[in-house]
């Protein structure tokens, strides 16, 4: 008789890296590997929700097509190579770039999952600041450079975003989000459904205004149409109500407030009557929610991607913050509250109360004269700076868990310009749409592998905590940290070349950044941090010397980073409190509620409304899924199974007039582009709005994604004009516009 041994199974804790919600997930493995994943009922913050993505872990670790070896593109081929191989080609190509053209000349651009990788995540602002180059994007400007923009305006840094205390909270009203599905996006709120449900429960109510009824909507106690791209007709109204009625409740803020006088006149012209025939929702339904907010006690207004990708995407940031603030629910006890993170916040660094506030189009882009903001161009940007000759041309690319090639708009023209780059490099677990272009690919390390802190999420989250994630599972031989791979970039930069010794370069680093920011106690603070390395030592110096942190000493009991190791399901450091004025960074140390360059925008919603354009019979917007957040997860068999995702859902009423059948093929253009799409017909939608979820498109050439090829989908942002943009943000116009649908032929 054959014996076969079994290997002992243990279990490890990990943070969920699927999407915003950053669950708490327990991984049972054999030391090799995953043999199941469920949701960690201890987790402090998840208390062991998942969603389906979670269990796709597994997959995603074993999946044959992530790369596990670096690749070297020969005479158009790829091929495999060592890491050596890779660091060298990287450092021929890309040092007689900068040396010729100058810092410019080469770009970089970060994917959302880089929130998701504690390594790209610190690591990465060393490398931007070796290369000195402004030509630098992300996914932020096709996503929530408005909120950061009209955040940094009135509350004095780009992350400090309000969030609704849900848990506390008995009156939602949401906008242009849906939370049923994302848990949360720039709100980091782990089962949605679970925390609305209680809300209902004690006698609360959810008010949704989309142009779908969402899945959010369907759950809620009431739901509003709204014509895409109207969102801040709808908040106008909202605004100017609660100024005409006298229902301002400022409360405890109102001796935090500036402009507030500036703000009601520039109110004054939007009464809803006005705003009624724009929007599509009746002028009583405005005026009811007004009163409703300001008549609750605990009481939110909460807006999400669908308010920021559209040409107005700042007002409308900047108007639900207002709304919230004259209705008496910004900083409260069941309102829109603060998260207090316990590193990495610049709203908890420095003196509180006052800072220098923010700064935006400090320069702008080359072709287009797009602003700067946070440091960052307009991702719509990027093709024209590369085809585009002439001096600042870009010429190479650093891509960083990126595929803008399907995520931006207007795909084909970036593919073209990739093609066209002297070199390019992508950091990236596949080869994807947009990693097919680059000239090496250095491989991604499994979420397993790799320890983990939400940097980003912690600054969004409905409740404080910390917690830290392990690797569960051993890398391959050979295999760096991903934080090592930036650093060995960044002294291939800084021209020390890949063999330098990085650790005496790193340990140089923060020797230099400690004499600055902690002076005398410098050597006290660098032997505190001694027995850690690389990126872990960047996170115990955060968490040390954080809000919660020990203070190396000056403060027993408070947070290092061995602490929250020893607790793998977190620890919690309470809900939401009040954090006004100590949040504030702004030169004046209060709220500015009528920043002049967002008063001075209000202009075009004047204009708009004295020479209104024709409402066009269709227009297209996005959708987000729960199997399919981002593009990378249609390669997971366990997400990708089922019905097929990538439909047009049209109203029937619109179906039978554009002569479509439910399941049919339509063509779908704006202009010269076009995609063929599934119909789906939808009482859910809106008369006069197609929608199509983001993301798919997987049928370019060069790619090797096998399972998410077998159905591509259709890729909406091909439909999309790239020159479209919010004039003071930036944002990528995704949402509301007008195309035309015709049976295929």
């Amino acid at each position: 008789m054959t014996q076969h041994t079994v290997a002992a199974s243990s279990t490890a804790q990990r943070i969920c890296p699927f999407c915003e919600a950053a669950c708490g997930l327990t991984i049972e493995h054999d030391g090799a590997r995953v043999l199941r994943v469920r949701g960690d009922e201890a987790d402090v913050f998840s208390a062991g929700f998942l969603c389906p993505k979670a269990v796709a872990l597994k997959e995603l670790h074993e999946d044959g097509d992530r790369l596990r070896t670096p690749l070297i593109k020969r005479d158009g081929v790829f091929v495999e190579a060592s890491w050596e191989q890779a660091y060298a080609e990287i450092e021929r190509r890309l040092l007689p770039i900068i040396a010729r053209d100058g810092a410019d000349a080469v770009a970089t651009v970060l994917g959302n999952p880089v929130s998701h990788k504690m390594g790209l995540s610190l690591a990465f602002p060393r490398l931007a600041r070796a290369l000195g180059t402004r030509n630098m994007y992300s996914a932020s400007s096709v996503d929530q450079v408005p909120k950061m923009l009209s955040v940094g305006l009135m509350f004095g840094t780009w992350l400090s975003v309000p969030v609704p205390d849900i848990e506390r909270c008995d009156f939602l009203l949401i906008l242009g989000a849906n939370p049923m599905v994302s848990n949360g996006s720039l709100w980091t709120v782990p089962d949605y459904r679970g925390k609305a449900k209680a809300l209902r429960a004690r006698g609360g109510r959810i008010v949704v205004v989309d142009p779908r009824r969402t899945e959010t909507a369907q759950a809620a106690d009431a739901h509003h149409f709204i014509r895409p791209g109207a969102d801040v007709f709808f908040l106008l109204g909202l605004a100017h109500t609660l100024c005409d009625e006298g229902l301002l409740r400022p409360g405890r803020l109102a001796g935090h407030l500036a402009g507030l006088d500036e703000l009601r006149a520039a109110l004054l012209p939007y009464a809803p009557e006005k705003m009624a025939a724009r929007c599509g929702i009746a002028a009583t339904t405005m005026r009811e929610l007004a009163r409703t907010l300001a008549g609750t006690e605990r009481a939110a207004v909460y807006g999400r991607i669908g308010t920021c990708t559209q040409q107005y995407g700042t007002l409308c940031s900047w108007l639900i913050d207002v709304v919230n603030i004259l209705s008496g629910h910004l900083d409260t006890e069941g309102g829109a509250m603060f998260p207090r993170a316990a590193a990495f916040a610049a709203n908890t660094r420095g003196k509180p109360g006052v800072g220098r506030g923010v700064v935006s189009g400090r320069y702008r882009s080359r072709v287009s004269g797009a602003p700067e903001v946070a440091g960052e161009l307009p991702l719509t940007c990027l093709s024209e700076e590369i085809d585009t000759p002439g001096p600042g041309q870009v010429k190479a690319l650093i891509a960083i868990a990126a595929n803008p090639v399907l995520s931006a708009p207007n795909g084909a023209r970036l593919a073209a310009a990739l093609d066209g780059l002297d070199f390019m490099l992508s950091l990236d677990i596949y080869l994807n749409e947009t990693s097919r272009h680059a000239d090496v690919i250095l491989p991604g390390v499994s979420p397993l592998e790799d320890g983990h802190y939400d940097v980003s999420f912690t600054q969004f989250s409905h409740r404080n905590h910390a917690r830290y994630s392990a690797p569960v599972l051993a890398r391959p031989a050979g295999q760096p940290d991903e934080w090592d791979s930036m650093l060995r970039l960044t002294a291939i930069v800084q021209g020390h070349g890949w063999q330098a010794d990085i650790e005496a370069l790193d340990q140089a680093a923060l020797e230099q950044e400690l004499d600055k920011t902690a002076g005398a106690a410098a050597p006290q603070v660098l032997a505190a941090l001694a027995p850690l390395r690389g990126i872990e030592r960047v996170l115990d110096l955060g968490l040390r010397g954080g809000p919660y942190g020990d203070q190396f000493g000056a403060k027993p009991g408070g947070l290092t980073l061995a602490k929250i190791k020893a607790a793998p399901s977190g620890i919690d450091l309470g809900a939401l409190t009040p954090r006004i004025p100590e949040l504030l960074r702004t030169p004046s140390g209060k709220i500015e509620l009528a920043p002049a360059v967002l008063l001075a925008d209000l202009a075009r919603v004047a204009a708009d409304l004295a020479a209104p354009a024709p409402v066009p019979p269709l227009v297209i917007i996005g959708r987000r899924q729960l199997r399919s957040n981002n593009s990378w997860m249609h390669n997971l068999p366990v997400l990708a199974k089922g019905a097929f995702r990538c439909t047009a859902l049209l109203h029937p009423d619109d179906a039978r007039r554009l002569g479509l059948a439910d399941g049919a093929r339509a063509e779908i253009s704006n202009g010269a582009r076009r995609i063929e799409a599934q119909v789906e017909l939808s009482e859910e939608m809106m008369p006069g709005v197609v929608s199509l979820p983001h993301g798919w498109g997987h049928d370019l050439p060069g790619a090797k994604l096998g399972v998410a090829a077998e159905r591509p989908g259709a890729n909406l942002n091909a439909l999309l004009d790239e020159t479209l943009r919010d004039p003071l943000s930036g944002n990528a116009v995704l949402s509301g516009v007008a195309v035309q649908m015709r049976p295929c032929a």
